[in-house]
């Protein structure tokens, strides 16, 4: 990583990602994660702010070591014990069955191998165990579907592997079953930003 990736673009991050909008979102999907929780593209640490307060500790992991410096100070703020890991997504050290609940937040977008990462995601959770995801990826407007895809490897080279194309719905049912989902667009973003994918995707328990 270059000093564009870790020093410029978490400072970009963090303020693009503090709007009040997303800040309702994130509470919303976060008001429901219970026990033992895992993050993944933890980042600035925007989320601490809404786990319950019943969260005393998360497990993150950010490939990302310039987001480290942003993030702690919300970590020292929040009165949550956080445990950091600087990896990816797509090796998690963490054995079989082992979180409750696991945390995305904009973040599948810009993982190298996405459907890795979502079969370490329910791999690592426990039967009945809950993945909360809120992310941004392909528009159900197929003109915008159009430029998503021309401009996505100009996306990927300005923000850090983001792609804007991705079918979130799809990937995260090629590991899971059970999802709920809502779909939506923001008015306040740029149309190749703005399409929504939140929900809550169930690893079944077993028979």
């Amino acid at each position: 990583m270059g000093f564009y990736s870790q020093v410029i673009f978490p400072r970009l991050l963090d303020w693009s990602m503090s709007d009040p909008v997303l800040a309702k979102y994130r509470r919303e999907l976060l008001k429901d994660v219970t026990e033992e929780v895992l993050e993944i593209g933890f980042g600035t640490g925007l989320n601490l702010a809404y786990y319950p307060e019943h969260i005393r500790k998360i497990t993150t992991v950010d490939i990302n070591p310039g987001m480290n410096a942003i993030a702690q100070k919300r970590i020292d703020e929040s009165g949550i014990k956080v445990e950091k890991l600087l990896l990816s997504g797509e090796n998690l050290p963490m054995p079989d069955n082992t979180f409750d609940s696991v945390v995305s937040t904009w973040t599948l977008c810009s993982i190298v191998n996405v459907e890795q990462a979502i079969k370490e995601v329910y791999r690592v959770l426990k039967p009945g165990g809950k993945f909360f995801f809120l992310e941004h990826g392909l528009s159900d407007k197929p003109k915008v579907q159009v430029w998503q895809n021309r401009l996505t490897p100009i996306q990927k080279v300005i923000a850090d592997g983001c792609h804007l194309n991705r079918n979130m719905q799809q990937l995260i049912a090629k590991s899971f079953d059970d999802i709920k989902l809502e779909r939506f667009t923001l008015e306040k973003l740029p149309d190749l930003m703005a399409h929504m994918y939140k929900g809550c995707a169930i690893k079944r328990e077993r028979g």
